[in-house]
C-alpha cells in the first residue's frame, strides 16, 4: 500500500511552500517597484533642491515622451499642457483659439464674410432659405424665403446640418457656387458668385404705435455705433418720440463699441465704464466725450439672461445714470474684459486682462460656478440673492445692485421655460427638427389664405399640425400636446405671418405676445423727458446704506 502522510507534516509543507513563494512575489514586486522607480529616482534626488518653472516643466513633459506607455506626439503633448493651464485658471473666458475658431471671432467682430449671405434652417433633412441678407448675392439673384437647397456643387445635401451648409457655400470672394434649389414643383439652377457680405448689427428699425422707436442691436462689432446713430436718426424722421434699445440675446463683442453706443446716450464728461487690470496698473476710465444726440429722447432698454458683455456695459451706465430705464430680466453677468494674441504657430490667445466696473462702482461679473457635485440637479443659476449682493446709488439716488449681472428697473418676462413647454420637447426629443417642420408645412398651407398678418391660428389648424406630426410618426401623447397647445399656437402664427407677408410681419406679430416690449412701450408713451420714465415707479426699499464706490 502507497504510503499516507499523516496530516500535520503536510500542512507545514504547504506552508513553506506558500512562504517561498509569496517571498519570491516580494521580491520581484520589490524588483519592479525599484525599475518603475528608478528614473523618478534619478530627476529628483533628495539632496537636491526641488525644481520649478521651466526646468520642471521640461523634465516632465521629456519623461512624458520617452515613458509613458501610450506614445504621443511631442506637439500633442504640448498642446495638452497649453488646455491644462489655460483650465486651472478657472476662467471661462480664457481659451486658445485654433484657427477656425480665430477666423469665425473675425467674422463676428468685423461683421464681415465672404459667402452668398443666406440665413437657412433644416427642415425635412434639407436645408431651407428662412431670409437673405439685404444686399447679398443671394438676394440679388432672386433665392426667397422657403427654397429648398437640394444640391450645393452638384452634391446632394440631404442629411447636412447648417455648419456643412455653411462650409460648403462660404468661400473666397470672387468665386462661384452652384446651388440646385426646389421652390415648389419647379427644380430651379443658380450660380452666385461670393462676394463681402456684411452682417448688419442692427437688427430691425421700427416705429411702434404711439410714437415709440425700436432699434434691435444683436452684437457688438465693428460699425455698431454708426448703425445705431444712422438707425436712431432714421426712427426720429419717421416721428419717434422715445425710443426702445433692445439688446436681449446680444452676447457683446467689442468693449470700444459697447462704449460708443452708451456716449450717444449720455452728457460729455459722464463716465462709461471703468477697467481695473492687475495689482499695480492704472485703472482705465472711458468718459463721454461729447455731448448727446438725442438729449430730449426717452429711452428704455431691454435685456434678458443672454445679455452680457459690451451689452451690460450699455445697460449699466445708462441705468446708473437713470438715462434710460431697464426692462426685462437679470442679465448674464460677464464682468470682464479679453484681449487675443495671435501666435507664431497658428491660431492665437484670448486672454482675460481686466475686469470692469460701472460708473457707480459696480463689478456685474456672476459668482463663479459651484462644485459641480454640490449643485442641485438642473439649477444652473449661480446669481446671488438680491438681499446679499452689494447696493449701489444712482446718480439720482436710485438704487441699484451689483454682483451677477444688471437687474432690470423693471423685472418683467420669463425666467423659465413654461411647463408645458418643456413637457413637450422631452417628448420630442431628437424630433423636435420634425416638429418644426410639421409647423412650417401647416403656415405654407395658410399662404394663400390669410388676409393679414394677425389672422388668427384656429383649432383646425393646431389639430393639422398634429396629424402632420403623425404622419411623420414623431407626434407626441396628445395629452402634452394640448397642453402646450397656447405656445405652438404662438409659433405657427409668427411663421404663418413671415411665409404670408415677410419678416416685417412676423417683427409685428410677435411684438403683441412679447411682454417685455409691451411694458417698456406703456411706460415711454407716458413720458415726456428722459426723466419722467421713473415718474410712475416705486422707488425700491433700502434696508441696508448703499456701497460706497
Amino acid at each position: 500500500m502507497p504510503e499516507i502522510l499523516p496530516d500535520a507534516p503536510r500542512t507545514d509543507s504547504r506552508r513553506a511552500r506558500a512562504t517561498v513563494a509569496a517571498g519570491g512575489f516580494v521580491a520581484l514586486l520589490a524588483l519592479g517597484g525599484w525599475w518603475a522607480g528608478r528614473d523618478l529616482n534619478v530627476v529628483a534626488q533628495p539632496s537636491r533642491p526641488p525644481l520649478g518653472g521651466e526646468r520642471l516643466f521640461d523634465q516632465v513633459a521629456a519623461a512624458v515622451a520617452q515613458k509613458y506607455v501610450d506614445s504621443l506626439d511631442a506637439g500633442d503633448i504640448y498642446d495638452k499642457a497649453v488646455t491644462g493651464m489655460l483650465q486651472e485658471l478657472q476662467d471661462p473666458f480664457t481659451s486658445f483659439l485654433s484657427d477656425e475658431r480665430l477666423r469665425r471671432l473675425n467674422e463676428a467682430m468685423s461683421g464681415t464674410y465672404a459667402g452668398i449671405g443666406l440665413q437657412i434652417d433644416i427642415r425635412d433633412g434639407w436645408p431651407v432659405v428662412i431670409e437673405t441678407v439685404h444686399g447679398g448675392p443671394s438676394e440679388r439673384i432672386g433665392l426667397l424665403a422657403g427654397d429648398r437647397i437640394i444640391e450645393v456643387n452638384k452634391e446632394s445635401t440631404k442629411g447636412w446640418e447648417r455648419d456643412e451648409v455653411s462650409r460648403a457655400i462660404r468661400g473666397q470672394a470672387g468665386t462661384p457656387v452652384a446651388l440646385v434649389v426646389q421652390r415648389g414643383d419647379q427644380r430651379l439652377n443658380f450660380s452666385v458668385v461670393r462676394d463681402k457680405v456684411h452682417l448688419r448689427a442692427v437688427q430691425r428699425v421700427a416705429l411702434l404705435q404711439n410714437g415709440v422707436g425700436y432699434i434691435d442691436i444683436n452684437v457688438f462689432s465693428a460699425q455698431t455705433a454708426t448703425e445705431v446713430a444712422l438707425a436712431v436718426d432714421s426712427v426720429v424722421k419717421l416721428g419717434a418720440r422715445s425710443l426702445i434699445l433692445d439688446l436681449r440675446g446680444n452676447p457683446g463683442g467689442l468693449l470700444e463699441q459697447g462704449v460708443a453706443v452708451a456716449e450717444l446716450f449720455l452728457d460729455q464728461g459722464q463716465s462709461v465704464v471703468q477697467l481695473r487690470g492687475r495689482p499695480g496698473t492704472t485703472p482705465q476710465v472711458y468718459a463721454d466725450s461729447l455731448p448727446q444726440r438725442w438729449p430730449t429722447l426717452p429711452l428704455s432698454v431691454l435685456i434678458d439672461k443672454s445679455s452680457a458683455s459690451a451689452s451690460e456695459i450699455v445697460a449699466g451706465a445708462l441705468q446708473d445714470h437713470d438715462r434710460a430705464i431697464v426692462l426685462g430680466v437679470t442679465s448674464f453677468g460677464k464682468g470682464s474684459a479679453q484681449n487675443v494674441y495671435p501666435l507664431s504657430s497658428g491660431g492665437a490667445l484670448r486672454l482675460t486682462v481686466a475686469r470692469w466696473f460701472t460708473p457707480v462702482g459696480r463689478s456685474i461679473s456672476r459668482p463663479p460656478e459651484p462644485d459641480q457635485d454640490a449643485q442641485p440637479a438642473g439649477d444652473d443659476d449661480v446669481t446671488l440673492p438680491d438681499t446679499i449682493r452689494p447696493r449701489y446709488r444712482t446718480d439720482a439716488g436710485r438704487t441699484v445692485l451689483g454682483g451677477g449681472g444688471i437687474t432690470p428697473d423693471v423685472v418683467v418676462g420669463d425666467t423659465l421655460t413654461p411647463l408645458p413647454v418643456q413637457a413637450l420637447a422631452r417628448a420630442m426629443g431628437k424630433n423636435l427638427a420634425a416638429y418644426r417642420a410639421a409647423i412650417a408645412r401647416q403656415a405654407q398651407l395658410q399662404k394663400g389664405r390669410m388676409i393679414t398678418p394677425g389672422d388668427p391660428v384656429t383649432r383646425d389648424m393646431l389639430d393639422e399640425v398634429y396629424a402632420e406630426m403623425e404622419r411623420r410618426k414623431v407626434a407626441p401623447p396628445r395629452a402634452i400636446f394640448d397642453a402646450a397647445a397656447p405656445w405652438i399656437s404662438r409659433s405657427l402664427g409668427y411663421e404663418m405671418a413671415r411665409v404670408a407677408f415677410g419678416p416685417d410681419a412676423e417683427f409685428l406679430r410677435r411684438t403683441q405676445d412679447d411682454a417685455p416690449l409691451q411694458r417698456a412701450a406703456q411706460i415711454l408713451q407716458a413720458a415726456r423727458t428722459p426723466r419722467d420714465v421713473f415718474g410712475n415707479l416705486e422707488r425700491r426699499a433700502v434696508s441696508v446704506p448703499a456701497t460706497t464706490p
